[in-house]
């Protein structure tokens, strides 16, 4: 998917057996991913919504025109649902889009370098930035939060992250299991 496109909402599991499926919506008003225009996947795909009800939180109960049974439903699970960044509103002061962030270099407020930003998930308690390191090796996970990342400078590409410091010992405590 190109650059100017941001992804949406992705399509869950059927729901029932009539065609319907869930969808999780990722807009700032989860209940308006619908607003921004037709919505397409990766390929290019375009799905129009013809009608939706409130599942739970951010998450939605979908007819899509042409998907008529469970199989068709089935087949659109986990796919990620896009719309023309210039569709959407202009992000305010503090709130960022997360495709924003992908590929930001993290820093510490000294300017070393500590890696880069490849991901932003949330499963429920809040963002967290997947951070590789520089030096390669796992990645770090690190909560979007002001105290972890004090400072988001998209025009020059970065943002400052205060890494968790580890507490001497933490590591033999968790092994022994207390």
């Amino acid at each position: 998917m190109a650059s100017d496109h941001i992804l949406l909402a992705v399509f869950g599991a059927p729901h029932g057996v009539k065609g319907e499926l869930r969808l999780k919506s990722f807009a700032g008003d989860s209940a308006g991913f619908d607003a921004y225009g037709p919505l397409v996947d990766r390929r290019g795909r375009r799905f129009e919504i013809v009608s939706k009800r409130p599942l739970k939180d951010d998450m939605f109960v979908v007819r899509v025109k042409g998907v008529g049974d469970r199989d068709a439903a089935q087949a659109l699970t986990n796919l990620e649902l896009f719309v023309p960044r210039a569709a959407l509103p202009a992000a305010d002061e503090g709130e960022f889009y997360y495709a924003d962030l992908i590929g930001l270099a993290a820093e510490t407020a000294a300017g070393a370098r500590v890696g880069r930003i490849v991901g932003v998930e949330n499963h429920g308690a809040g963002d967290i930035l997947e951070i590789a390191p520089e030096a390669g090796g796992e990645t770090l996970l690190l909560p979007f939060a002001d105290a972890f990342v004090p400072t988001v400078d998209l025009a020059a590409g970065r943002v400052v992250v205060v890494l968790p410091e580890i507490v001497e010992g933490e590591k033999d405590r968790n092994e022994a299991g207390a």
